[in-house]
């Protein structure tokens, strides 16, 4: 409540006079004639320059280095803005940049849109805010996406984007390409951790939560910022597992798993759409004109506009080869459906758009559309009001208050998922080995998009942040601590140290995991984890000291062969800039672990069935067996489920059902629960799942204390895409689960 009062106190305090003079949501028919009356005035060079983004690179005299401060070229910018009138403009090069240089650069870009160029149509400039406003020194960084979603807690995530929208709009940037609703259907994928899971309605549920939190109803407040859905559709889910590589999905899966969070996303205000790099069955995103008009414009009825991936029109031509010319890459896209190009480095989009449209081989119809999209966005981001940062939000940034909401998140987000004869907590006196690669960094706490792209650059984190080490230290003490690295990510170190460590100490505290990494760059082709840190595993359990295993990750890497000789397991995905603080309260009992998997964590390398299996995959020969099911977590608490009621044992179509259930703490701690409602349809005429979420409720409870938690089944709960490719609702039995308790009902 403190921290929502604040906000809104901020709010008041922060509005300039035009932001109340919109009063809430702007009227839809304003912007409308708004849109009209300025796209009527355009010359059809200044149509496809909205249609055109280039990153701030193609307009740098120096670019932005761990060595190197990044510096505008001004000629080239003008060169953009009032040449080739780009609507806009996104990026850095790879190093987030002072509060007061954003300012300095969105003011002269700004400056030129608005002095310069005949209709003043400002520049809209977008980032990467992934978790936090990545590129702002000093900002808040939460946990990434796979961790925010282990928290099964919407109100964090709804409190991230506020979070981040503060702090990226003080940066004076409106335009955040974020977030992520691909929905993570193949652990070894690069890009898992920036997804919210394997599950369609945990995907969809936490991305409407950070829209609601980030952009809410009316994005032209100073304190809000336009989301960017990303990567629609169907990018998660490639054969291989590496990034960009082919995906093969059907119609029904799309509809089914894929295309689901982007619906739900739209329906919650979603107004810009970033399209899918790779390709599906054969066709790449940006030709998809299915995806990208039929379902997306002419089904769902988008309003707002679509953008490119990073150069990908020009791939159409020089990767994918379904363009036999740079010209015809640019024809297709268009016309499928890509309203703005990414190009980045160039204006070549520009130039060849020009030339098609003059040339009739696309026609202006096509091209007003596109446009009036991407005004439509601008005028309800309030950039024609004011274009410019507001430097009173400048205070907004790395606040203190904003601190505490990330570390209670990364303390929400991190899994225990083993604790044998309850081994957790650890004694405050306890003699501690520290090992392991992950232990002593915090980019590993962070992984890519922090900072610079890759986030591995360690030298250029903030020094006030704890990593897992340091901050052991700072709760018992440095002389009940000593650390031995004993290996990196993919070597040896000091062995034979360590080994003599471990047997002089108590426990040992095993740190092992992932280097950072985004993207193609993260690209692996075996999952088990590196053979460097599972010998150094194997040389500490050998020395028979009980050993707690701590997994900082992007993605579940396979641990099969160490798991028997562990004491207790911690899985965290990637918590954060105070994910340090997060491990340190937990390993001592400071803070209670709460988190569940968003993911299924395989146990052998071949075997990635998901929770949410066929009965063909767990019957015949086969069988589900993963080291940990999605929705797995730990306490140090116990929880008590009981009387599980649901409202009628038989409904009709189009009814709700009441489903109760009462959640007990008999623990001797305050702790929280995750309560998860998982629903079966046993006979359908499209094979279904085993179960599939429907329902989660964060709650927190002391001991001895009971809740009644309450969910409501629609129809839309128990639908699914039909023999006919459409939303349908079949008469049949249906079982409701939660714990261990089951009620069964029949839909008449």
């Amino acid at each position: 409540m403190k921290y929502l009062i604040s906000i809104l106190f901020f709010y008041i305090l922060a509005a300039p006079n035009y932001a109340i003079l919109s009063s809430g949501v702007k009227g839809e028919k304003e912007i409308e004639k708004k849109v009209k009356s300025l796209l009527s005035r355009m010359t059809l060079e200044e149509k496809i320059g909205q249609m055109t983004q280039v990153t701030i690179q193609a307009v740098s005299k120096l670019q932005g280095t761990k060595d190197q401060h990044h510096e505008l070229d001004l000629e080239k910018l003008e060169e953009a803005v009032v040449k080739y009138k780009v609507g806009s403009i996104l990026n850095v090069y790879d190093v987030s940049h002072e509060i007061d240089y954003w300012h300095e650069v969105i003011t002269k870009i700004q400056d030129l849109a608005i002095n310069k160029t005949r209709l003043k149509i400002p520049v809209l400039y977008g980032i990467d805010a992934i978790h936090g406003a990545t590129y702002t020194k000093g900002s808040t960084l939460f946990p990434q996406a796979l961790a925010m979603a282990s928290t099964f807690n919407r109100q964090l995530e709804r409190i991230s984007g506020e979070i981040t929208s503060v702090e990226t709009r003080a940066s004076g940037i409106p335009w955040n390409f974020y977030p992520v609703l691909d929905i993570g259907r193949h652990p070894a994928w690069p890009r898992l951790w920036e997804t919210f899971g394997e599950d369609v309605y945990l995907v969809s549920e936490l991305g409407k939560a950070y829209i609601e939190g980030a952009q809410g109803p009316d994005f032209s407040i100073d304190t809000k910022t336009a989301i960017c859905l990303k990567h629609y559709a169907g990018y998660s889910l490639p054969l291989t597992g590496k990034d960009r590589t082919p995906a093969w999905i059907g119609e029904r899966m799309m509809r089914e798993y894929f295309l689901e969070p982007f619906r739900v996303g739209i329906d919650a205000g979603a107004e810009t759409i970033m399209i899918n790099s790779s390709e599906v069955d054969g066709i790449p995103g940006h030709a998809n004109y299915h995806l990208l008009t039929e379902v997306l414009k002419n089904e769902w009825k988008f309003k707002g506009f679509t953008v490119s991936d990073w150069e990908d029109i020009k791939r159409l031509h020089t990767r994918d080869n379904v363009a036999d010319s740079p010209e015809e890459a640019v024809r297709m896209a268009v016309m499928a459906g890509v309203d703005m190009s990414m190009v980045p480095y160039d204006f070549s989009f520009y130039e060849i758009l020009l030339k098609l449209v003059k040339d009739d081989k696309v026609p202006i119809k096509r091209i007003n559309e596109a446009v009036e999209r991407i005004l439509r966005v601008k005028f309800k981001s309030g950039i024609f009001e004011n274009p410019y940062p507001v430097k009173s939000l400048s205070g907004s940034i790395g606040t203190d208050e904003h601190a505490q909401q990330n570390l209670q998140a990364a303390r929400e987000s991190i899994i225990l998922v083993q604790n044998e004869n309850n081994f957790l907590p650890l004694s405050k006196d306890i003699k501690l080995l520290v090992t392991g690669p992950t232990a002593d960094k915090l980019m590993v706490l962070n992984g890519g998009w922090t900072i610079t792209w890759q986030g591995n650059e360690e030298s250029l984190y903030p020094q006030d942040k704890f990593t897992v080490l340091e901050a052991i230290e700072s709760k018992i003490g440095k002389s009940n601590v000593t650390f031995v690295p004993g290996s990196d990510f993919s070597n040896l170190l000091d062995i034979e140290k360590a080994v003599s460590a471990a047997n002089k100490s108590d426990a040992i505290l095993l740190c092992l995991g992932e280097t950072p990494y985004c993207e193609t760059p993260g690209n692996i082709t075996d999952l088990t984890l590196d053979l460097a840190q599972l010998e150094l595993a194997k040389k500490i359990i050998d020395t028979g000291k009980p050993v707690i295993l701590l997994l900082i990750e992007g993605r579940p890497r396979i641990i099969n062969s160490i798991v028997p000789g562990v004491k207790s397991i911690l899985v965290s995905f990637l918590p954060g800039m105070e994910g340090g603080r997060a491990v340190a309260d937990i390993l001592f009992g400071d803070a209670n672990p709460s988190a569940r998997l968003p993911i299924t964590y395989p146990r052998f390398v071949n075997d990635f069935t998901l929770y949410d299996h066929k009965q063909i995959e767990a019957k015949e020969g086969n069988s589900y067996n993963p080291q940990w099911e999605f929705g797995h977590g730990l306490s140090y608490t116990t929880f008590q489920y009981s009387d599980l009621i649901i409202s009628k044992d038989i409904i009709t179509r189009g009814e709700n059902l009441s489903v109760k259930i009462n959640i007990k703490n008999t623990g001797d701690i305050k702790g929280s629960e995750a309560v998860l409602m998982f629903i079966s349809d046993l006979y359908r005429s499209v094979s279904p799942p085993v179960k599939q979420l429907k329902g989660f409720e964060k709650i927190e409870l002391t001991p001895g204390q009971t809740r009644t938690v309450e969910f409501i089944i629609t129809p839309e709960h128990l639908s699914f895409y039909g023999i006919d490719f459409k939303k349908n609702v079949e008469p049949g039995k249906f079982v409701v689960s939660i714990g261990k308790l089951k009620k069964e009902f029949t839909l008449k």
